[in-house]
């Protein structure tokens, strides 16, 4: 079964070489696949938009787990291949799962089973599918869901082992698809769930390679000469320059007193992530996204972390306390990638001041009392 396969999916798509390895099969020649890198017209100006935006609401998530046995989840995942803005008056060719840069958080419980579906829809022009680190199987899964455009594939797994994992597009080309958008997060939560908080957020960064200078109006074709030597035009964080900032979408609003958990999904497909909350701190945080087997977080997290290093094809977790109102900014601390090339988001902290943890206005007057207790 394996055999007939593998090799009838070789076959479908003329894959073979370094190619079918990527996808976990193996050969001898070079890979031979064609792509179209664009949708739309060329021009000098913007192309036509059929998508108002392409990143995702970080509160868009799934609630967390509730349940205490062993549950099935059918999840459909469809791609969609789309133009849309990077920031106004730049238009790129994007691939995503479900529209949107994440794409849809897959939450589920340990033990649990997931049907998936990869559902190409038939205006696509390229085929996909879906590779899922928390999968044991031949490519994650992606040998199994690869799919042309108007067709489906499907398969079944059971999620074995706890922590938040990428998924990703993993065709020959997965580096030039990652970058324009396919990948996402599926979480698998301890049996015991996570501990509880006040609020949840969901963020993926990425590279966008593409043919003009970053912020130069127009259409930006995709560049594999600059994928190739990793040298970006943008970097962000769901699929937009500052998309969750106040010059964009954002900014995200919590309560003071709220214990705010992150999620970050590095898709890379080149560059890590040195992410880092100014004005804050990571009070508990789980690299590579890493989550214990038997409940015991506090003993498993590390704790007060100013910044986590995020490799592509990677998560984390990060928890962050918010005693005092302000503006945090999250941010790529290479920052030359928040300044010059479009990666930041911001939460609003809501409430009143506490100036024993934090006085913008002091001048040299003492407080009374002490400042931690």
């Amino acid at each position: 079964m394996f055999d007939s396969t593998r090799r009838t999916w070789l076959q479908a798509f003329g894959i073979s070489g370094a190619a079918a390895t990527i996808a976990g099969c193996s050969g001898n020649e070079a890979p031979s696949v064609t792509e179209t890198t664009t949708n739309s017209t060329q021009s000098d100006g913007p192309a036509e938009t059929d998508a108002d935006q392409v990143a995702a609401d970080p509160t868009d998530l799934p609630d967390p787990v509730d349940w205490s046995s062993p549950k099935t989840h059918e999840v459909t995942l469809e791609v969609e291949e789309v133009t849309a803005e990077i920031e106004p008056g730049v238009t790129f060719d994007y691939m995503t799962f479900d529209g949107q840069i994440p794409g849809p958080m897959i939450r589920v419980r340990r033990g649990d089973t997931v049907e998936l579906t990869l559902d190409n829809l038939p205006d696509n022009a390229m085929a996909h599918n879906v590779d899922l680190h928390a999968v044991y199987g031949t490519g994650g899964g992606a040998v199994a869901t690869t799919a042309n455009p108007g067709s489906e594939n499907s398969m079944r797994f059971q999620a074995r082992y706890p922590g938040a994992f990428i998924y990703h597009c993993a065709v020959p080309n997965l580096d030039y698809h990652i970058s324009a958008g396919m990948f996402g997060m599926i979480l698998v939560e301890p049996k015991q769930g996570l501990p509880e908080v006040d609020t949840e957020l969901y963020l993926g960064q990425h590279e966008l390679y593409t043919d003009k200078d970053t912020g130069e109006e127009g259409h930006h074709g995709f560049d594999f000469e600059s994928m190739a030597d990793e040298n970006p035009t943008y970097v962000v964080l769901n699929g937009e320059k500052y998309a969750w900032a106040a010059a964009r979408y954002g900014p995200v609003g919590v309560d003071q007193g709220d214990r705010v958990r992150v999620f970050l999904v590095d898709g890379g497909p080149n560059l890590s992530s040195n992410f880092h909350p100014i004005g804050n701190v990571w009070s508990q945080a789980y690299r590579d996204g890493g989550l214990p087997e038997d409940g015991d977080f506090a003993g498993y997290a590390d704790r007060n972390i100013q910044t986590m290093k995020v490799p592509p094809g990677s998560c984390m977790i990060g928890e962050m306390e918010t005693p005092v109102p302000e503006r945090i900014k999250l941010v790529d601390h290479a920052l030359s990638r928040v300044a010059r090339k479009g990666l930041l988001a911001e939460v609003d902290v809501n409430g009143s001041g506490n100036d024993r943890i934090y006085d913008p206005d002091a001048k040299g007057s003492s407080h009374e009392g002490p400042l931690y207790e």
